[in-house]
């Protein structure tokens, strides 16, 4: 049995000379304890050594993706021709099937060869000679990086790590710079307020400072350079009736430095901006000229890559970005977003509103196109941006007159039925289904139903009024005697007496409802005395 090794120095192929100690997969590692155990098990038979690194890597390479490089082609000729009955033992079952194929030669790969293998590492400077340990450490950690720069596949011009940290640079460039001259105008307008309102325009406000320093030296000052002459002389006449305070001439110091500051990284700014612009067009230019190079940068490093954004279909595209609104919408069963970081776009910006949706669907299909385009393609070129972006346009052109274009005849009746109507009405975000508690308190459940009690006994209280009142009329008809008197002090005394009746209906007791039928026969027992 032969065996195929490879090493960072070159390939080695030892021959089996006792194959009788190899039955025993698990006692294997004892005959490598030493290196003269292992010379007894295998002998090197022929060994082919890279010429440098190149050739190395070349063969490393091959046999990573499953080929057979050209060195060691020759080489299994060369012992296929002398001993073409013996089997090769290799560590790769793919690469077995490959070498069976070109060079005919039978290979076994089994739990035995991986033991073997092992042993053979562990005992490979007795049994290589020629090639000491201090080189064979150096050929491997040589070869192990070359071997990682390839698995990288590293191309200056395709990194789009660089614009995932240009435009997040670019980010806090502007948050900076808006702190900075936020600052700046705060701090100048103690001393000189009027000039904040003339200039708007952040950076000429700071050269302008940078150039000038006190308010005093505005009226001799030539700003024709910064300045149109407008503008310069309406500064130059509120300088001399400004009500601001004045500073010292270390103050006015400590504001220039800012200025300078301000300018620095407005102009670094400006650099990185052509950078990325730049690096854009190099790395996803389909997708720049369709939505930009900003919002392309911004979607690229939302999703970490360009390779991981071409993974994502166009309704995700679509909404990248806005995952906040959108699970918020999920959840209250409100509507979801209709665009994220691609509603910056200039098609997205330049349409009505009630069309941003639309465009914003068509943009994502086509982006999504166009990433997967620049991220898999080979070519480089953005002729299919181009005629993308003309496509849109066109479309957006149809959207926007077809509000515009009048209907006559039978074609209203089919414009009528064809007409979209968008129902959706702006909502606000309701708090209450974020919680979990029940949204009647108990307390309040008691309350409401000692109400409803109340209110049922006010209502046969009242009921039973009328009778009473009945009663006593009839008892005024019916006696006609000249005891009419007494009836009528006694009906006097029933009527006080009822009269705290009406008080005690407000609590709901069953007094009240036991009282009045009583009295009601008192003054049947009395009718009858009579």
């Amino acid at each position: 049995m032969l065996v195929l090794f490879e090493t960072a120095a070159g390939y080695a192929i030892f021959k089996v000379l006792d194959e009788s100690k190899l039955q025993e997969v698990d006692s294997i590692w004892k005959e490598f304890e030493t290196p003269e155990r292992a010379n007894k098990v295998v002998k090197l038979k022929h060994f082919e050594k890279f010429q440098d690194t190149t050739e190395a890597l070349a063969a490393s390479t091959a046999l990573v993706e499953g080929k057979i490089g050209k060195n060691l082609k020759k080489v299994l000729k060369k012992i296929g021709a002398k001993e073409a009955h013996e089997q090769l033992a290799i560590a790769d079952a793919k690469l077995g099937g490959i070498i069976k194929e070109k060079v005919n030669l039978n290979c076994v790969h089994s739990s035995m060869v991986t033991e073997l293998m092992r042993g053979i590492r562990n005992q490979i400077d007795g049994l290589i000679t020629g090639i000491s340990s201090r080189e064979m450490a150096a050929m491997s950690l040589g070869l192990a990086h070359s071997l990682s720069r390839y698995k990288l596949k590293f191309s200056p011009d395709k990194v789009d790590t660089m614009i995932v940290q240009a435009i997040s640079l670019l980010d806090d460039l502007d948050k900076e710079l808006n702190n900075y001259i936020m600052r700046c105008r705060e701090w100048y307008g103690w001393h000189f307020p009027e000039l904040g309102k003339i200039i708007t325009d952040n950076l000429v406000y700071c050269k302008c400072l940078r150039a000038v320093g006190d308010r005093i030296n505005f009226s001799n000052f030539d700003l024709s350079e910064i300045l149109p002459e407008e503008i310069e002389t309406e500064v130059k006449a509120a300088a001399e009736i400004s009500m601001g305070t004045e500073v010292s001439e270390e103050d006015i110091n400590n504001i220039l430095h800012l200025c300078d500051q301000v300018i620095e990284i407005s102009e670094y700014r400006a650099q990185l901006y052509d950078y990325l612009k730049n690096r854009m067009m190099a790395i996803a230019p389909n997708l720049t000229v369709l939505v930009g190079e900003l919002v392309g940068a911004r979607l690229i490093a939302h999703a970490g890559s360009l390779l991981n954004l071409a993974k994502h279909p166009a309704s995700t595209v679509q909404i990248l970005g806005a995952e906040k609104a959108l699970f918020r919408a999920l959840k209250t069963r409100k509507d979801t977003p209709k665009y994220g970081l691609i509603y910056h776009a200039s098609l997205v910006g330049q349409t009505t509103a009630k069309n941003k949706g639309k465009i914003s669907r068509m943009l994502a299909a086509k982006a999504a196109l166009a990433i997967r385009y620049d991220a898999l393609g080979e070519d480089t070129n953005a002729e299919l941006g181009v005629e993308t972006r003309a496509k849109l346009e066109a479309r957006l052109r149809h959207l926007e007159e077809k509000g515009l274009k009048r209907i006559s005849g039978t074609g209203k009746a089919l414009a009528r039925a064809e007409k979209y109507q968008h129902k959706s009405e702006v909502r606000t975000y309701d708090p209450s289904g974020d919680s979990t508690l029940p949204s009647v308190p108990k307390k309040r459940k008691i309350e409401e139903v000692l109400q409803e009690e109340e209110e049922q006994a006010e209502v046969k209280v009242k009921s039973k009024k009328p009778k009473v009142e009945v009663v006593e009329a009839e008892e005024t008809i019916e006696t006609e005697t000249p005891k009419k008197k007494k009836k009528k002090k006694k009906i006097k005394v029933e009527e006080e007496e009822a009269e705290p009746v009406e008080v005690e209906v407000e609590e709901p007791t069953t007094s009240t409802a036991v009282e009045t039928p009583k009295k009601k026969k008192k003054k049947k027992v009395k009718q009858e005395d009579d």
